[in-house]
């Protein structure tokens, strides 16, 4: 029997719409499953659940407003929420209150949504990382800088919650927790109401445990409507190694190469997709913009505590401070010619498969991983998606990366659902005891 904070969002939103279970009632089981299993994941910086209980019998007592009426969902704390507190997990921030809700939360209240709580961030949505652990795995990172919204959804403690990515920050915890992590098209949702880390790479990302519920979210992001089922037909595919393959742990290598066997064997065209030498440059290029716009949008922090920073915020802010607005440019021109010239480079595929991570989630919580294979498409503003396809030899969770053109966003998870229903490219979230062991 699926208890029902196990229930995935698309199957929740069918069943509040249809009468057979209530808000309140999905509510009060994820409370239930935080109360018993936030002592030990410790993915939430802020809760009140009365709050959330109010919001969820109001939603019971009225018609639905919108896709994910009643279904509760997780908010990265680098977003505002006029309610609860955004600490962003710096102690700068320690119980800073906004009076308005980020656009994208104000949009997810609008379609109906039920605001649980605040989700662990790493410190600014850099690498410093906060306290969350892996559910499968407590010994090792859920990655970050997400981890919190990535472990509360993999826990079954919400269905839906929002993520940022900035290099990896919604991919990688999606791959080391073993859900869908969707990173969309460059600004496809208003950045209103977020705290900038890298302004020309921030991306607000959405979790689920299923490809349908992220399609889900988006519709009620975006009011419209996405079509969430298989391609009609095969998809051309594309396989890009990206230049950092070589520093592949064997896992993802096994993932991406089964994941080719398999789409390959239900129909798909499967061909190398190879990229032009000059792009190995990304991943500079993205470390380069990172550094430049980390250090201007925490201008006021350096100033007035930068005594709070962290070190590894505190020589990314360095290394910007240091870098010349002509080298800077130089990186803002090189990646806007790449996204065109991938642009071009699509023609013949309706999506890449590639690397997602370099392997599990690494053992400790001090390190949340490297985000080298995630960054590179960021760099790029192409809409990713972490899809579930294989476990390590540690038996953790490894996904392969799903990739379509700027704006094409429909395509890409149409394309992930053909692969994960045509091809079998699937891994089920394994069900985690309850108990704090």
């Amino acid at each position: 029997m699926t208890l029902l904070n196990e229930l995935s969002a698309t199957e929740a939103a069918q069943k509040i719409k249809a009468g057979e279970i209530t808000s309140e009632q999905l509510v009060r089981a994820c409370i239930e499953r935080i109360e018993a299993r936030e002592d030990v994941v410790h993915a939430w910086s802020a809760t009140d659940f009365d709050k959330a209980l109010a919001a969820a019998r109001a939603c019971d007592a009225t018609p639905p407003k919108g896709p994910l009426h009643g279904v509760p969902v997780g908010v990265k704390d680098v977003l505002n929420t006029h309610d609860l507190p955004t600490q962003m997990g710096s102690p700068i921030y320690d119980g800073y209150q906004s009076r308005n809700d980020a656009a994208c939360v104000a949009l997810a209240r609008a379609a109906g949504a039920v605001v649980l709580g605040k989700t662990v961030t790493c410190e600014l949505a850099g690498i410093a990382p906060g306290a969350t652990t892996n559910p499968h795995d407590v010994t090792r990172t859920p990655g970050g800088s997400s981890s919190g919204s990535a472990a509360a959804v993999a826990d079954f403690m919400v269905p839906l919650a929002f993520g940022t990515q900035t290099g990896g920050s919604v991919l990688r915890p999606a791959s080391y927790c073993g859900i869908v992590g969707y990173k969309p098209t460059y600004n496809t949702y208003n950045r209103e109401g977020l705290k900038f880390a890298a302004e020309s790479l921030d991306t607000i990302g959405l979790f689920g445990r299923t490809v349908e519920d992220c399609a889900l979210f988006s519709t009620g992001l975006t009011n419209q409507q996405i079509d969430a089922r298989a391609s009609k037909r095969a998809p051309r595919i594309g396989i890009c190694l990206t230049p950092m393959y070589e520093k592949a742990k064997p896992e993802t290598k096994k993932a991406l190469d089964e994941a080719a066997a398999k789409a390959k064997a239900a129909g798909a065209s499967v061909r190398m997709f190879k990229l032009p030498a000059k792009f190995a440059r990304i991943s500079e290029t993205r470390e380069v913009l990172n550094n430049v716009e980390r250090a201007r949008s925490l201008a006021w922090e350096w100033a007035h505590h930068r005594g709070l920073l962290s070190p590894q915020m505190t020589k990314s802010i360095e290394l910007g401070l240091k870098t010349s607005e002509a080298a800077y440019h130089d990186e803002l021109r090189f990646a806007e010619f790449a996204r065109v010239k991938l642009d071009e480079l699509f023609a013949d595929y309706d999506i890449l498969l590639a690397p997602c991570v370099h392997g599990e989630a690494p053992v400790g919580l001090a390190f949340t991983g490297e985000p080298a294979f995630q960054g590179f498409w960021t760099c790029l503003h192409v809409p990713t998606l972490a899809l579930p396809a294989a476990r390590g030899r540690n038996k953790m969770p490894v996904a392969v990366q799903v990739i379509a053109p700027r704006w094409q966003d429909q395509r890409l998870l149409q394309a992930s659902i053909w692969l994960r229903d045509r091809a079998g490219i699937s891994l089920p979230i394994p069900k985690i005891k309850k108990s704090a062991e």
